[in-house]
């Protein structure tokens, strides 16, 4: 009797490199090649009759670069468990509920819709809210942990298994967040993580 072969795994962190000047690598931790993404900067630049067929460089670095993001979407983050049936507005399809103090959100609303559009976060209430000593919580959900961990993160939230807080500790792998480029205007000051 046969038996199949071991699955291959393609550990992370996967990374980019430039491959010359009209392709970009994508690779796992071992080095085994998982995607390359070519670009024609010429054709651009001289204004050819297909230059909308072919990537610029920079379009094609940051298809690379999304690509070498999949592993940390996909990965499990162990202590940050789903909310799985804490109320009645809790979704099977976006598990993952952040509470956010409310007078929090009131101050810093533009700020947050501003970093998590620019990051694909999602700022989804469910339109809840949780009263804790006297302070009100409004509670938004996320359909990916990744997503959920970083708004919590970036936004000093609560994390929610059922209807109780947790307290996870931070990940060490966690990747930053864009935040706008003009961030004064916010009344805010660049995170420095």
């Amino acid at each position: 009797m046969e038996s199949s072969p071991p699955k291959r795994r393609f550990p992370p962190p996967w990374t980019v490199k430039q491959s010359g000047p009209d392709a970009f690598i994508v690779q796992d931790a071992n080095g085994i090649r998982l995607a390359a993404i070519y670009c024609r900067d010429d054709l651009h630049k001289q204004r050819w009759a297909n230059y909308t067929e072919h990537l610029t460089s920079d379009e094609a670095r940051r298809i690379a670069k999304g690509i070498a993001r999949l592993p940390e979407f996909l990965m499990h983050h162990p202590g940050f468990y789903s909310r799985d049936g804490g109320d009645f507005r809790w979704k099977r399809s976006h598990p993952y509920n952040v509470a956010l103090a409310d007078s929090y959100v009131r101050e810093h609303w533009d700020f947050i819709n501003a970093v998590c559009s620019l990051n694909d976060i999602p700022f989804d209430p469910t339109g809840q809210r949780i009263e804790r000593h006297g302070v009100s919580w409004c509670v938004y959900e996320s359909a990916l942990q990744l997503h959920a961990i970083q708004f919590w993160g970036r936004f000093d939230g609560k994390w929610l298994r059922h209807n109780e807080f947790m307290f996870p500790d931070r990940p060490r792998d966690l990747p930053k967040l864009r935040e706008p480029v003009d961030i004064y205007k916010y009344g805010r000051r660049p995170v420095n993580r």
